[in-house]
Parts: structure tokens; sequence; C-alpha cells
């Protein structure tokens, strides 16, 4: 695959539409009992009982049904903290996205827990896909879970994802097998990665990123691999960390783009809003561009949240040297969140 990634057998659902840019995240909630080591979850969200849908903070079913719209969705990834820690507003978003997109809107959702009524929950609210991730030290201790006996009676596609661990390659195989035995559908393995939240746990046991320009932990693909490359009857799938960036989340943001841009804006090649920033005083800038320079109404706005004025890009690079006020060309994420990325002076201070 894409960025060093790599699978066996058949791709999950899930993988698939993540892999086109047209699954949204759907965050139910920061919190989880779990407390893994290695949780990459941010400060901002972790342990915080917030509802995030891609980068969007959601406050109400519509937010999460707009951000869904905002990129074409064809599917959702329901993710935490652990979503069965809350497990009524899971149930209930689950219902919502399925009622509103219909049955072919594919749910998928990742949990620490191993609690099948829990799971009952989930399939009766129309999840399709659920994908395990037990703590650690529970690798080798599944066999008396009553996971196997779930999975014989229920029509969801049932994996395990887990990070890969340095140094855990044995335990990995044998959280394989175990999958196999249990009559499991796949096996993801995530290349593990530093964040804000897991820095100090990773470096305290002795990890590092594997070179400059990555977050990823040193040895962890390697690990990865060297179980996929074994013999297995059920689908093992490796995600690199690269991935998450330079395909996934790359697809997600070009999709939109195509429904977020302004007729004053320009999409890059990597999917970024391209556009012309004038900051000072806003009605006084708008009358010179409409009186002054005849710039048409559909050209530039009011950013009441960012305070300036946006412009065309085309069209401030013209008469951005004639201008009393600061200029530039600002690329953006069409994201929520809307992150600057660059910004190049037009007019010198």
């Amino acid at each position: 695959m894409e960025a060093g990634s790599a699978y066996t057998g058949r791709l999950p659902r899930g993988c698939v539409l993540c892999r086109q840019g047209t699954k949204m995240v759907l965050l139910v909630s920061g919190r989880c009992s779990t407390g893994c080591y290695y949780c990459p979850l941010s400060l901002e969200k972790r342990g915080k009982n917030v509802i995030y849908a891609n980068e969007l903070k959601a406050s109400s079913d519509e937010d999460v049904i707009k951000e869904a719209k905002m990129i074409g969705a064809q599917g959702t990834g329901v993710t935490g903290g652990d979503p069965v820690a809350c497990l009524d507003r899971t149930v209930h978003f689950i219902k919502l996205l399925k009622k509103t997109f219909g049955k072919r809107h594919h749910v998928h959702l990742y949990t620490s827990s191993l609690d099948t009524s829990a799971f009952r929950a989930l399939e009766e609210a129309g999840l399709d896909e659920l994908r395990l991730h037990p703590p650690m030290e529970a690798w080798g201790q599944l066999e008396g879970s009553g996971i196997a006996e779930f999975k014989k009676g229920s029509r969801m596609k049932i994996g395990m994802e887990v990070p890969a661990i340095p140094g855990q390659e044995e335990e990995l195989r044998r959280l394989v097998r175990f999958a196999q035995e249990a009559g499991l559908d796949f096996v993801n393995l995530n290349e593990l990665e530093f964040s804000e939240g897991n820095w100090e746990e990773l470096k305290d046991r002795g990890m590092e990123v594997k070179d400059d320009v990555s977050s990823a932990v040193r040895g962890s693909e390697t690990t990865a691999l060297a179980v996929v490359e074994g013999e297995h009857a059920i689908p093992v799938h490796y995600c690199s960390s690269s991935f998450k960036d330079s395909v996934q989340l790359r697809k997600r943001i070009k999709r939109r783009a195509l429904r977020v841009a302004l007729p004053s804006d320009m999409i890059t090649e990597e999917g970024m809003l391209l556009k012309g920033v004038i900051e000072g005083p806003m009605d006084e800038i708008i009358a010179v561009l409409r009186d002054k320079y005849t710039v048409p109404d559909g050209l530039f706005r009011k950013d009441m949240e960012k305070e300036r004025v946006e412009v065309a890009p085309w069209v401030l690079k013209e008469i951005a040297p004639m201008l009393p006020y600061e200029s530039f060309l600002v690329e953006e994420y069409p994201t929520a969140d809307r992150l600057e990325v660059e910004r190049e002076p037009l007019k010198p201070r």
C-alpha cells in the first residue's frame, strides 16, 4: 500500500474508506478507564467530556451531520477515549448516522472494553465493524473473555486493532493466533507514534523517534512487518504513521476543500485553501476595495472569525503594492479549525 503500509487477505471496509478519505472520525468522548501508556490522544481531549467530528468540536447532532456532509462521508470511525464508556451517547450517534445517511453508511468503532453485552447494544444500534483494542497486559489472556462466543452469534465484522510495540513481536503473534482461533475477521497493527499525550511515557521506556521528520517510534514498523509477513489464515494489516497524513488526511481535506472553498479561494495541490488576506480596519478596507479598485463583491469578504478581510489571491497580488495595509497570501487547512500553515507577506511592514 501507499506510505509503507501493507496488508494480507482482504482490507477491512473501514480501512478502505479511510484510504479513500471518505471516513469521518467521530470522537464521542475523551474519557477512558484503561489508561494505556501509549495512548496518543491529545491533552485537549484526553479525559474530557467532549465530542469532535474530525477537527470540529461539536455541540449538537447538527454539527456532526454537517461535518459528515462537508467531506461527503461514506462512513464514520467512532473513537475516544473509549466509546463504550459512554454507551448511550455512542448508540445515539450510530443510530443518528444510520438514520441520516442510510444503512450503507459504514460505521466502525474502536474500544478497549471486552464487555460483550455492550457489543450487543452497539450491533443492535447498527454498528458494522467492531475493532477491539485490549490493553497490552491482556493480550495473552483473552481465551476466557467471551469474544469467541460472541463472534459466533454476531453479524458484525470484528477484529483486533493494536499498536505495534517494539520488542513485543511474540505477543503480537499470539494476539493474531487468538484472533484466528476465535473466528475474528482481521487484525490491524498501527505504527506507534509519539504525541504530546504520550511523549514522556514512551521516552521513559527508552523509545525514540525513527527519524528527524517523523513522530513514529523506532522499531515499530519493523515489528509490525515481521508479524504481517508471517503465515496467517486471517487478514493482517499494518498502517504506517505517514499513511495517516499523506493518504488518509490528505484525501479527506481535499474532499472538504471542494465543499468549503469560496469563489475568492484557490485550492492548492495539497488541498489547502490559498487566500489573500488584508489586516486592518475592515470596513475601511472593504470601501477601498469596492470603490477605488472596483473589486467584485464575490471576490472579497469580511472574515469575522479572524478579524480580517479576505480577497481573491490573484486580485490581491495585483493591488497589494498600492494598499496602505498589511497584505498576505495565506495557506490554511479547509478543516473546521482552519489551521494556518503558511503566510507570505505581499506588502512589507
